[in-house]
């Protein structure tokens, strides 16, 4: 099984587990240039993780049910209240995205700050919790 370390370790890590245990996480985003770094392939449907917390702890397991790369600009509003964090709409998404995937986190581990605009792909994941881990 496959470990799913949402963020970097601290509040914004915490609030995506805290929502995933709380089921009201049900969507999460990548960058295809952050698998292509790692070498490994996109996620597929079906695919489980075990989600570590912040101190490395794996706290739950979740199933991706859908898995597609697309334009940022065609996420709507739907989704975005899927990722769990209380965005407004697609918008609110977008820009809280474009803050995480453009910070000196991700910038540091890939190499280079990403460029955004409608046409950025984004691999949204859709997934169920499977299991909370004591």
């Amino acid at each position: 099984m496959k470990i799913l370390e949402l963020a970097e370790p601290g509040p914004l890590r915490d609030c995506g587990v805290n929502a995933i245990l709380a089921g009201t996480k049900t969507a999460m985003t990548g960058l295809p240039a952050i698998y292509y770094k790692e070498g490994e392939p996109l996620p597929t449907a079906g695919e489980r993780y075990s989600v570590i917390d912040s101190a490395g702890k794996p706290v739950a397991v979740i199933e991706l049910t859908r898995v597609a790369t697309e334009p940022i600009g065609a996420v709507g509003d739907a989704y975005a209240q899927a990722e769990g964090r209380g965005y407004r709409d697609a918008a609110d998404w977008w820009s809280a995205h474009e803050a995480f995937f453009r910070s000196d986190f991700v910038a540091e581990y890939l190499g280079f700050v990403p460029d955004f605009d409608d046409g950025t792909l984004v691999v949204t994941q859709w997934f169920q919790l499977i299991e909370t881990l004591s």
